[in-house]
């Protein structure tokens, strides 16, 4: 079951898209997921300019580099967030956040998410990776006590929010993939669920799965894929570590990454607590056969260590064998049954 192994632009977006096309390539990686940001990819002039997707394929060609997906993360938090402040100026393109008015800046990034599905398809792209925003996650200590009507209709502003983003994904054969993340409007198990039944399960709407998060969570990675099976549309191999000492707690205790007094942190990956075994076994079992991105991120080691150290890793858990299909693939002879 070959898979291709992808590196997620987001955390090189500092640097130009050639620059990370070629450390990608030195390294090994087989592709990008490319962020829509930085000079990575952007959907504007995708949309606008007739030679710039071209620009783009020549790019990955020339570096012998492949993309699967484009990820939206940036944009996709301003469609549903609550309040939108100065957090989102610093990561939105000057033409989203505009005169900074909340409702303006979710709808132009309504419109930009739309476009990027546009624009995925142009470029032969069939899933989009991204975050939504929520407008209930202020919400998440249930204190003030939350009327459950209110939990009800931020659900309900999700679905009011994003079902004609997916009807455009509908319409150009594109796939979006939400990233299970606090600050979401699915951040765990029951809310991953939760979310699925406020759109009614359409398909064009799964998940991008991304243990880091779990971990610090005490959420069952494994399970979630096992569960979610028909909606795994992306893997992130993201890792995270818990560091829980009796002061350093799960909240984060709002210290910066790479502080040691945190109770978790990112760090690169095989070198923290997700259960990546596991988790393979399990996406074997479910046959999912799309790419697998390395996301890095790590305050403690140089990106030009972890980067190939990564790939390494992950180069070893896909050579975990998907289990035999039939009695014949076992033993080389014919099911007795």
């Amino acid at each position: 079951m070959p898979r291709p192994i992808t590196l997620f632009t987001g955390q090189w977006a500092d640097l130009p898209f050639e620059e990370v096309c070629r450390l990608a390539s030195d390294w090994g990686y087989d592709g990008l997921e490319i962020a829509c940001w930085g000079d990575h990819f952007e959907v504007d002039k995708a949309l606008a300019d007739p030679d710039y997707i071209p620009r783009r394929r020549a790019l990955l060609e020339k570096y012998r580099l492949r993309c699967w997906a484009i990820s939206c993360h940036l944009t996709g938090q301003a469609v549903c967030d609550h309040p939108i402040d100065e957090r989102h100026r610093g990561i939105l393109p000057a033409r989203i956040w505009g005169d900074g008015e909340a409702e303006g800046v979710r709808r132009r990034a309504a419109q930009e998410i739309k476009d990027t599905a546009r624009a995925a398809a142009a470029f032969g792209v069939r899933t989009v990776v991204g975050f939504t925003g929520s407008s209930i996650w202020h919400t998440v200590a249930m204190f003030p006590p939350v009327p459950p009507e209110m939990i009800e209709r931020g659900y309900a502003d999700f679905a009011e929010r994003w079902n004609p983003i997916l009807d455009v994904f509908d319409e150009v054969g594109v796939r979006f993939a939400h990233e299970v993340h606090p600050s979401e409007i699915a951040y765990d198990y029951w809310t991953a669920v939760r979310t699925l039944e406020a759109i009614g399960h359409r398909e064009a709407f799964g998940f991008n799965f991304d243990p880091s998060h779990f971990v610090w969570q005490d959420l069952d990675p494994a399970g979630f894929l096992w569960d979610f099976q028909d909606r795994i549309y992306h893997v992130d191999c993201k890792e995270s570590v818990k560091q829980l000492n009796g002061r350093s707690g799960r909240l984060g205790s709002h210290l910066p990454w790479g502080d040691p007094r945190r109770g978790w942190d990112f760090v690169s990956t095989g070198h923290g607590d997700v259960p990546w075994e596991a988790c393979f076994r399990v996406l074997n079992a479910i046959g999912y056969d799309g790419p697998i991105s390395v996301e890095w991120e790590d305050a403690g080691m140089d990106r030009l260590v972890g980067g190939p150290d990564a790939l390494a890793f992950v180069r070893r858990l896909t050579a975990i064998e998907p289990p035999a299909r039939s009695f014949d693939a076992a033993f080389g002879t014919t099911d007795p049954a």
